[in-house]
């Protein structure tokens, strides 16, 4: 029964990564806007700047949409760019959520007073959450380096593009170039998003379906899987996007050998976006995050009790 919720969280999750991935990237693409990687600090626009007469500051011009980034990709590097990144998704599908699922599964039928997952109180859906979430960004964090480089590689100039074939390139390039440690750069905070997206997503799912159900306004069916999934995907995209802003920047950036990295950990990278930025920025990509969780949640839960109905005489 164990290794049958893994197998059925896996399937679910990789048909769920792969047909929302181009929103991914668009995701990824917002949340490095206005990124400056200069080692000056001195360089950052404070949150609070009073205005001299020595100089004038102009107001930032507006950045582009989740719509218009997308228009961007296509005209700049073509269709083919929206995947770009697929075969580490893939991968990254396959430890992290793989893993999560099925450690969630597991922790809510030894937690439930018949065994079944059913009549979890909602403290413990959370409690195997965070705890699935967590073991599984851990497994799972090479593969989240590399997606995110990948999906990011294309709005560096040509001359500084990583250029990585595939999701084994990648890993093998980081490996030799910066070291083995770099596979988890950036993992205290996908292990922190993990809990709060695994948390929030399947609790809330769980808990949703389970009110919808027991008021009697839909049957256990496709339109309560889909309005429980979508709700649980605007929860978690609204709990997580901060981490996964500072997650995205820490992961993306570059270390050369013998100079001192753009940020000293994901604290310092928080802090010098919103110095630079505003607060707000932490938020950056939230609409392309929640079009992008909403449909994946959508397609991950759908999909999961498709496979259980598939595999339930297993």
């Amino acid at each position: 029964m164990g290794v049958k919720g893994f197998v059925e969280g896996g399937i679910a999750s990789i048909v769920a990564g792969c047909s929302t991935h181009p929103l991914d990237l668009i995701k990824v693409r917002m949340q490095l806007q206005g990124e400056s990687l200069s080692p000056a600090v001195s360089a950052l626009r404070p949150a609070l700047a009073f205005p001299t007469t020595a100089t004038v500051t102009l107001p930032p011009p507006p950045r582009p949409g989740p719509l218009a980034v997308g228009a961007q990709i296509l005209r700049s590097e073509g269709p083919s760019a929206l995947f770009s990144g697929v075969s580490a998704t893939v991968l990254r599908q396959t430890l992290y959520s793989t893993t999560r699922m099925g450690l969630y599964d597991i922790l809510k039928k030894k937690w439930s007073p018949a065994g079944d997952g059913n009549a979890l109180p909602i403290h413990r859906k959370i409690a195997a959450g965070l705890i699935a979430g967590g073991i599984g960004a851990a497994v799972g964090n090479p593969a989240d380096v590399a997606m995110v480089r990948m999906q990011a590689d294309g709005r560096l100039p040509a001359a500084e593009r990583r250029n990585y074939k595939s999701v084994v390139d990648a890993i093998g390039r980081m490996v030799r170039s910066e070291g083995l440690g770099s596979l988890w750069r950036g993992s205290s905070l996908t292990v922190n998003r993990a809990m709060i997206v695994t948390a929030s997503q399947l609790a809330t799912y769980d808990q949703a379906k389970e009110a919808i159900l027991a008021h009697g306004v839909m049957e256990d069916g496709l339109g309560t899987h889909v309005t429980a999934s979508f709700t649980a995907g605007l929860v978690a995209a609204m709990a997580s996007n901060p981490v996964d802003v500072v997650k995205t920047r820490v992961m993306n950036m570059k270390v050369e050998k013998g100079a001192a990295p753009p940020y000293a950990g994901a604290l310092d990278c928080a802090l010098k976006t919103v110095r630079a930025e505003g607060p707000m920025a932490l938020y950056k990509g939230f609409i392309p995050t929640v079009s992008r969780q909403g449909p994946f949640t959508v397609v991950l839960f759908v999909t999961l009790e498709q496979v259980r109905k598939i595999l339930k005489d297993f």
